[in-house]
């Protein structure tokens, strides 16, 4: 069996990783010159617990399920996995009500080791936050993506697979029960193609005759990082407790696996799907995200919030406020620019933002559709997850 997978990010890579392990003759196709270009390349390099997803869900399911298989992953190939440790803080009775809810969740999708902290409890971890309490998730590690992105195209070449770079796929088109991709000036005929296109994963399941939506909205995230004699400030991640209103998560500080430590991001409406800079603009991109109309459903709703965004983009002061609200201690002179990512964030056409992952399928094609955080966390999973349905479809 030959299976084509278009993306070489994690979610795909651990997708043909699994496949060609098994024995399928396995081809990626990834338009860049390299793995992990996009989302998995520019994360926070955070392996989630699973403390804030519905219990029951894909996102609790395999994200619990991808802590395990990611960790051990991560040993077989000595590649650095520190678990620091997260407390998500509460600043009034409002935002202990809902941490509340975040601690049933918890436990609910077996977390372990979660705690509750009093605010003297919640110094004792971590002796510059401040807060009215918090959750303590200890085994929330941080991880270096890139190198784990790198190790997995390594494993899907030693099965005997094959990743072809500067290869952006340019049509799907059925040939009986297969498949014929046009990628890189070639073509290729599939038994079956798995579609893992993170910003571009509903234009390039839209060539394979998906049916339109949920589309791909692009917000970019933007990060200040401490200067290096204030990296000690926190002890572990330090996170907001979500505003249900709100459907991104707030300003965070975040250290990294290098020893670097971030704040951010906020969220602001990319004018580009890859749009890295606020001086990227590509126009295809920002008429398609102007013309989807959940997007102007979402944005209706949404639009008080994006304005607070836009004004904490622009004005490095009021993005420090953010996280001092957590971390007093906190200066402007302390952050300096880091480099932002783009959130692949799907939304349907009435206007609401897809929360769980989402994988549809199409004869023999698989459509990862939307895998937002913590799709890096549970990418391993996914490709059980994925690989399995495949199975179960080929047998039926």
């Amino acid at each position: 069996m030959k299976v084509g997978i278009v993306g070489a990010g994690l979610v795909g890579l651990a997708v043909a990783r699994r496949i060609a392990q098994q024995g399928a003759d396995v081809v990626v196709f990834e338009k860049e010159t390299d793995v992990s270009r996009h989302q998995s390349g520019h994360n926070s390099g955070v392996v989630h617990a699973g403390i804030y997803y519905t219990p029951g869900s894909l996102k609790a399911t395999l994200c619990r399920r991808g802590v395990h298989l990611l960790k051990e992953f991560c040993a077989e190939h000595s590649l650095g996995y520190s678990e620091i440790g997260k407390v998500v803080v509460a600043r009034d009775d409002v935002e202990i009500g809902r941490l509340t809810e975040i601690e049933k969740k918890a436990h609910a999708n077996g977390v372990p080791g979660v705690r509750w902290l009093d605010a003297a409890a919640l110094r004792e971890i971590e002796p510059n936050v401040a807060g009215a309490a918090a959750l303590h998730s200890p085994t929330t590690a941080i991880v270096d993506y890139v190198a784990i992105a790198r190790a997995m195209a390594d494993d899907v070449r030693t099965a005997g697979g094959e990743v072809r770079f500067s290869s952006p796929v340019t049509a799907i088109d059925p040939v009986g029960g297969r498949i014929r991709v046009r990628a890189g000036g070639t073509e290729v005929t599939l038994d079956q193609l798995v579609i893992c296109a993170g910003l571009q994963s509903d234009l390039v399941a839209e060539l394979a005759g998906d049916d339109p939506g949920p589309a791909i909205i692009p917000f970019r995230g933007e990060y200040y990082r401490l200067v290096p004699e204030r990296a000690d400030l926190v002890n572990g991640l330090v996170y907001p407790v979500p505003d249900p209103a709100y459907p991104f998560l707030g300003v965070h500080v975040t250290p990294r696996i290098d020893g670097t430590v971030d704040v951010g991001p906020n969220a602001v409406l990319a004018t580009a799907r890859e749009g890295y800079h606020r001086r990227n603009v590509n126009l295809r991109d920002l008429g398609r995200t102007l013309r989807w109309p959940g997007f102007r459903k979402l944005a209706l709703q949404h639009w008080r919030a994006g304005i607070h965004e836009m004004r904490g983009s622009v004005s490095k002061r009021a993005f420090t406020a953010a996280a001092r609200d957590y971390v007093p201690s906190l200066r402007t002179s302390d952050l300096v620019p880091a480099p932002a990512g783009v959130r692949a964030q799907a939304v349907d056409r009435d206007g609401s933002l897809v929360d769980d992952f989402r994988i549809s399928t199409l004869g023999p094609v698989t459509a990862v559709r939307n895998a937002p955080s913590p799709a890096a966390t549970s990418a391993l999973a996914i490709a059980e997850h994925v690989v399995t349905q495949m199975h179960d479809r080929s047998n039926s």
